[in-house]
């Protein structure tokens, strides 16, 4: 495997998926492993997924942060199955890939219930890698650049070993993610495990919960229910923004590669709080006010990340600018919070 640099010579290789996968007259499908499958990200991996006739995809959600409603079109599909599960309980099931997605990623959420968040990250992590050790499945994990915490070094490449308070009210997500990618390591490291590990910057788009607490959707919630625009002081504090459609992209391309990660995935373009809510107010209503409010304990400072190796090793890079995201993100909110354009 390449790029890891870490790679123990004497790890036994995984076991086989499936004696299936060597006979010469069948044709066996891809059965993909979506954990957090009907969150914001994973619903769209899946619409990607699902678009390839050799894939059979199995979701698992226990619907914390996520909804069936992301998943309607492919329910009764016969490639598709929805199984309500909470991954820090064990899962018997065959598969030949995991993407493991599973984990509340907004503040808000983790939070509101951190002792599950970190146990998410954890347990739900060693579960996962316990079921690919078993069935010997590739498992890509969606870390985090929250793994970084409030960067001393900007922007960050996947070198740095981040500044991060192991016991902030943040830190069940930060560390939660910080052991997941250790775990992912030593599986790897010690049985031979096939892995991936992406680290996510801000993503935005169709199907982010609306009230979520992250800083696009609040922003446009906002500017569509005449709110003002609430800026989290100083206002100078920066954050990239990658469109979710990019980022499903760089998941595939990640996990069908074959380096092992870590690797950036986000957006580089970098804009400060009072500029992305310019921005939403020039797109969206330019009626709305600009206020400011307290910010919150542990608020990383900036955001940007360095997509170098993405660039070199996965052949990828973001092409949706984000004053085209937001109109279709706009498109979405208005539909369900029932909001129509102003004539």
């Amino acid at each position: 495997m390449a790029s890891s640099g870490v790679n123990n010579a004497s790890a036994k290789p995984p076991p086989e998926p499936s004696p299936l996968r060597k006979a010469k007259f069948f044709q066996a499908n891809m059965r993909i492993l979506v954990t957090g499958g009907a969150g914001f990200i994973g619903s769209h991996l899946v619409d990607r997924l699902m678009q390839n006739e050799k894939n059979e995809v199995i979701v698992v959600d226990n619907y914390f942060t996520g909804s069936k409603d992301n998943l309607k079109q492919w329910i009764g599909h016969p490639r598709f199955e929805l199984i309500r599960h909470d991954v820090t309980e064990p899962l018997l099931i065959e598969v030949d890939q995991i993407y493991h997605l599973a984990c509340p990623a907004s503040p808000i959420f983790y939070k509101y219930n951190p002792v599950k968040t970190i146990k998410t990250n954890v347990i739900g992590t060693l579960n996962m890698l316990g079921l690919a050790k078993r069935v010997g499945a590739r498992i890509l994990l969606t870390s985090t650049s929250e793994v970084y915490g409030d960067p001393l070094i900007h922007p960050q490449d996947e070198s740095y070993w981040g500044n991060v308070n192991p016991i902030g009210v943040r830190s069940c997500y930060d560390e939660g993610k910080r052991v997941a990618e250790t775990l992912m390591f030593d599986y790897h490291r010690q049985h031979g495990i096939e892995i991936r590990i992406a680290r996510i910057f801000n993503t935005y788009g169709p199907r982010m919960n609306i009230d979520d607490g992250r800083v696009v959707s609040n922003f446009i919630a906002q500017a569509i229910r005449d709110e003002p625009l609430t800026v989290q002081l100083p206002g100078t504090q920066t954050r990239s923004f990658c469109y979710v459609s990019d980022m499903v992209d760089g998941l595939i391309r990640l996990m069908e590669g074959d380096n092992t990660g870590p690797i950036n995935i986000g957006n580089p373009g970098e804009f400060t709080m009072l500029e992305l809510a310019e921005t939403v107010k020039e797109l969206i209503n330019p009626e709305v006010q600009i206020i400011t409010v307290e910010n919150t304990p542990d608020d990383p400072r900036q955001r940007k990340p360095d997509i170098t190796k993405a660039k070199s090793l996965l052949g990828w890079e973001p092409t949706i600018k984000l004053r085209d995201g937001i109109p279709l993100m706009e498109d979405d909110f208005r539909g369900r919070l029932g909001i129509s354009r102003k004539k």
